[in-house]
């Protein structure tokens, strides 16, 4: 899935998400084994964690499918930079890449992967390709640490359905379509976004279609391990516990 007119109200529609949790977990899982200089972030989206990384010294790669994604991810850069003392020309590059299928010129440190992005490869042969891609990406001893949707978090999505946002700036109808046998979800989302013209509001309607798989979470170590990684760990929602079935996102941490 391409983001389109969707990547010009994410940041809004998601501005709750705990980023902060996300780079808090790949600090810890550096700590552990090695602090990187050079990451690559799958998925980056509009930048939300690749900037703070950026921002903290981190020289960050950020890859993804979406044009307009990148577009707004630059802009926030921008941003962000001016006059950010730790922001150095050259440590952000934003590159348009399928992630089955990226590649930089160079090996990194560390590939982080985070908010479900890995779920949106809706093929096993996908996630093994990434895998395999990702494990010729990284310098050994480097880390690859992503987090997907355990698949009984797609059933309470189906069960929960619909979700309902109603703000005076951006507004959405989301609805879910769950096919059990594949643990896959096909999301249906209406928006209105609030457009000013005059001194009337107006709201103009886009709709977006979002499909997202999981897989067992032994399947996803068998083919990390198949792949090359070794020291494959899983855990819970942000802590360093083990994971179970009542887990809502699963967190993975291989090493090269």
């Amino acid at each position: 899935m391409s983001y389109r007119k969707f990547a010009y109200v994410y940041d809004e529609l998601m501005e709750d998400m705990p980023y902060p949790d996300w780079i808090r977990f790949a600090r810890t899982a550096w700590e552990q084994h090695g602090m990187p200089k050079s990451v690559a972030e799958l998925g980056c989206g509009t930048g939300s964690i690749t900037i703070p990384l950026v921002n903290s010294g981190f020289e960050v790669t950020g890859i993804d499918l979406s044009a307009d994604m990148l577009s707004v991810a630059r802009s926030k850069m921008e941003a962000t930079s001016q006059g950010h003392r730790l922001y150095r020309e050259g440590s952000v590059r934003w590159v348009q890449q399928d992630m089955r299928d990226w590649r930089v010129p160079e090996p990194v440190d560390s590939v982080i992967s985070f908010c479900d992005c890995v779920n949106y490869l809706l093929e096993s042969e996908d996630v093994i390709r990434t895998f395999e891609r990702t494990y010729e990406m990284l310098k050994p001893g480097g880390t690859f640490l992503f987090d997907v949707h355990h698949p009984n978090t797609l059933i309470r999505y189906d069960q929960e359905q619909p979700f309902v946002l109603d703000e005076r700036s951006v507004s959405y109808i989301w609805t879910c379509d769950l096919d059990q046998d594949r643990c896959e979800i096909e999301h249906h989302l209406s928006i209105f976004s609030r457009v000013e013209e005059g001194n009337k509001d107006t709201y103009r309607r886009f709709e977006e279609v979002h499909v997202q798989r999981a897989y067992d979470p032994d399947w996803m170590k068998l083919e990390l391990s198949k792949a090359g990684f070794r020291d494959v760990k899983v855990y819970a929602d942000f802590e360093w516990n083990e994971a179970g079935d009542s887990a809502e996102r699963l967190f993975y941490v291989a090493v090269k």
